[in-house]
């Protein structure tokens, strides 16, 4: 039993006790439709239709009698009313009551409503927290099926849905804002697509021959002095020549974009004069972010999205959207009112017992439940939309494990992942999991199922290890060097499950992981408490930038060595960009709200001849990758011979020049040989025939002393032919060096040798 009592402005309800003296109101009036009631009364009445129910969201199209508008229709279960806000350029509104409803969705056609309006809604019902109830008419909400939006999030007080400064906080979260949030926030924006995207060619790069780069479009593109400045910072910028030409040259076959879903900035960091860079605070699962925009945010963000599209599919490359469909940037019950909250808090997140609060698996405050039939049509509608009329090629979704959650526990039987699975658009796109989540059971690596590729953070883990010499032996790299079959060979799924990085956009660039042991997140505001403490790092001696010859020499061999390591590895090489280029955030490895030097990639550091060495190391051995199908093998290795005269498949060396056998797998080493038969191919090329390649020996030697390698004999070789060395600065050095099987090489500490069998 529960028992309201409201003001002009504020109310609190379902509190279980006795009512007690009346609230206090506050200095604002409750909102009005108009600014001058008599105005209003004048007006005449919007002229509405009953419209269709499907699709969700606003669409233009021509009326029953030819006149263009726009139908309208939302999702609101257990709503008692529903207003449509339209709203003029000098910000005036007009409020439509839609009164059709059907299957819980309220719909309307509004005759006259063109492409570029801007609208909103209002959704009446109780005022309920206790059980979970948050209707609010005095918030306007963001249509979830916008596909534009105009305007900013600012956060003021009045864009909650409860007093976000009431003197008692244990319940402010209860106590209803009457207040009109709709100068505050931003609207939707009626957009007309008619684009057929017949002209489009998309790559569609099999998994096997993919090389992912992540990247920020706004990052990315800021300080490029090949873009012009009035395009730095946008989708127009990163469709811009100078942009594409260069992911074009480096060899990479799909960028990774950070989020592009119109997001908002959380409001602690607006309070500290912050943004939130990265953009992992979905508000808008249908608008490119108009933040990235060049042309404008009525509407044009939309074509210049697809124009980048276009421009990158030119060129090759696939566009992979990083998504956040786990949670919204509501936030938990002390959050902002923005959209999803408004519309039907219980029928879109996941509440706990107590009803006031959210589940929160994500760490953000609350939880999509996706279970719900709604929430999981809304994230489907939203993947197929990008497919279909944005034309992106795949998607990463953020903390995927929370996607997978039934009820409480990770389920890979889960509704998410079986309409995926059965979807005819969403089963052909590429399909990236972070296979974890801050709840009890989500870390769920190498647990997906077939369709699914995996952020492989086993593989980043082991490599960092490894390179900075805290592996006592070599049995987990040998794993990760070959595909990890120990995670991914189940199900019939392939080595390209598994995702491969070292760095991302979360933690240390690769300059700072050899330069820093530890994080130095001081410019964000936290006290040097945020991010993680794990980095796996080590400096080479000197905390932080230094002249030291010898020092930034090492540092400069080691990304070498982990640039190799990766691109030689079985399976998907991610890099993150900037990462071929030095590119360093002073140690800060949480650069989520450093929209600025910090988290842009510094372009100037390519005039410096070392970083432009690692450029054109990085595209070597991107375009040796692409070369070479036994470094992009389709099937995992058996360790068994193909065919009655041919060698085993894959091969592994002690630096005596003899096989390992299962009691090398456990002794002490910094030093491990891996063969790789490219006669013993398990894979056919588009008429049937075998696959041949050259074979190759690659030495990881992680030790500081040098070591004695002999190279293997017959079966293996006659001969060997030096590729690469990454002891050395300038690699044009050392190609086209021949050895003899049998001979033994001194290996530098701290080095990559590729061979290639002759």
């Amino acid at each position: 039993m529960s028992e309201t009592r409201q003001d002009d402005t504020a109310e609190r309800a379902g509190m279980l006790r006795p009512v007690g003296p009346p609230i206090a109101p506050l200095s604002v009036p409750l909102p009005r439709p108009h600014s001058d009631p008599a105005a209003a009364e004048a007006e005449p009445a919007t002229e509405v239709w009953p419209g269709s129910p499907q699709p969700l969201g606003a669409r233009f199209h021509l009326g029953p009698d030819g006149r263009p508008g726009t139908n309208f229709a939302l999702w609101a279960g257990g709503a008692e009313s529903v207003e449509l806000c339209l709203f003029d350029d000098d910000g005036a509104e007009t409020r439509v009551p839609l009164t059709e409803l059907t299957h819980e969705i309220w719909h309307g056609f509004v005759p006259g409503v063109l492409p570029g309006r801007r609208y909103g809604y209002r959704v009446g019902g109780r005022w309920d927290p206790w059980t979970g109830a948050r209707w609010n008419p005095a918030k306007l909400l963001l249509d979830p099926y916008a596909r534009a939006v105009d305007g900013d999030f600012t956060l003021p007080p009045e864009v909650y849905g409860h007093v976000r400064d009431w003197p008692e906080r244990a319940v402010a979260d209860t106590v209803r804002d009457n207040r009109d949030s709709a100068p505050h926030v931003p609207k939707g924006v009626v957009v007309d697509d008619d684009d057929s995207w017949e002209d489009d060619r998309r790559p569609k790069t099999p998994w096997a021959d993919s090389v992912i780069y992540e990247l920020h479009v706004r990052g990315f593109t800021m300080r490029h002095p090949g873009i012009p400045p009035e395009l730095r910072g946008t989708y127009a910028g990163l469709a811009h020549p100078a942009a594409v030409e260069y992911l074009a040259g480096l060899g990479v076959t799909a960028v990774e974009l950070l989020p592009v879903h119109q997001f908002a900035h959380e409001d602690h960091l607006l309070r500290r004069g912050l943004r939130n860079y990265w953009g992992y605070n979905s508000v808008g699962y249908f608008a490119p972010h108009a933040g990235y925009a060049a042309t404008g945010s009525r509407g044009q963000q939309v074509g210049e999205f697809k124009r980048m599209v276009r421009a990158l599919h030119d060129a090759g490359i696939e566009v992979i959207l990083d998504v956040v469909y786990n949670h919204t940037a509501e936030g938990s019950e002390l959050g902002p009112t923005l959209s999803l909250r408004g519309i039907d808090n219980r029928g879109y997140y996941r509440l706990q017992g107590d009803a006031r609060r959210y589940a929160d698996y994500t760490g953000c405050g609350n939880t999509l439940h996706v279970v719900q039939p709604q929430v999981l049509r809304l994230i489907t509608d939203s993947l197929r939309y990008w497919v279909t009329e944005m034309g992106v090629d795949g998607f990463r979704f953020d903390l995927a494990a929370a996607l997978a959650r039934s009820m409480h526990d990770v389920d890979m039987l889960s509704p998410f992942l079986a309409v995926i699975a059965q979807d005819p658009v969403l089963r052909r796109v590429k399909l990236i999991a972070e296979p974890w989540d801050v709840g009890s059971g989500g870390y769920q690596v190498g647990a997906f199922p077939p369709l699914w590729t995996e952020w492989n953070d086993r593989y980043r883990d082991t490599v960092r290890d490894f390179w900075r010499g805290t592996h006592h032996d070599v049995r987990d790299l040998g794993y990760r060097l070959s595909g990890s079959s120990d995670l991914y060979a189940w199900g019939g799924r392939r080595p390209y499950a598994s995702v491969n990085f070292i760095t991302a956009h979360d933690g240390f660039t690769l300059r700072d992981l050899v330069s820093y042991e530890s994080k130095h997140n001081e410019a964000n505001g936290e006290d040097n408490r945020d991010g993680t403490n794990d980095n796996r790092s080590w400096n080479c001696g000197h905390e932080g930038e230094t002249d030291d010859p010898q020092v930034t020499a090492l540092r400069r061999r080691q990304l070498r060595n982990m640039l190799a390591t990766l691109l030689l590895s079985t399976g998907v090489p991610m890099l993150t960009a900037g990462d071929e280029a030095g590119r360093t955030q002073g140690g800060n490895n949480n650069a989520y709200c450093q929209d600025n030097e910090i988290g842009w990639m510094d372009w100037s550091l390519l005039e410096d001849p070392t970083w432009a060495a690692l450029r054109d190391l990085t595209t070597r051995l991107v375009r040796l990758r692409r070369r070479h199908p036994v470094l992009r093998r389709r099937a995992f290795f058996s360790g068994r011979p193909q065919s009655d005269n041919g060698l085993r498949d894959l091969a592994w060396f002690t630096p005596r020049g003899r096989e390992m056998t299962e009691g090398d797998w456990h002794q002490a080493t910094s030093t491990l040989g891996m063969y790789l038969s490219g006669a013993d191919i398990p894979h056919r090329d588009q008429r049937g025939q075998p696959v041949r390649d050259d074979s190759f020996l690659a030495v990881l030697h992680a030790s500081h002393r040098p070591v004695r390698f002999t190279l293997p004999g017959a079966p293996w070789a006659a001969g060997y032919e030096l590729l690469l060395d990454t002891s050395r600065e300038d690699q044009e050095q050392a190609p086209g060096t021949r050895y003899r099987a049998g001979d033994v090489l001194t290996v530098p500490g701290r080095t990559v040798l590729l061979l290639r069998a002759v």
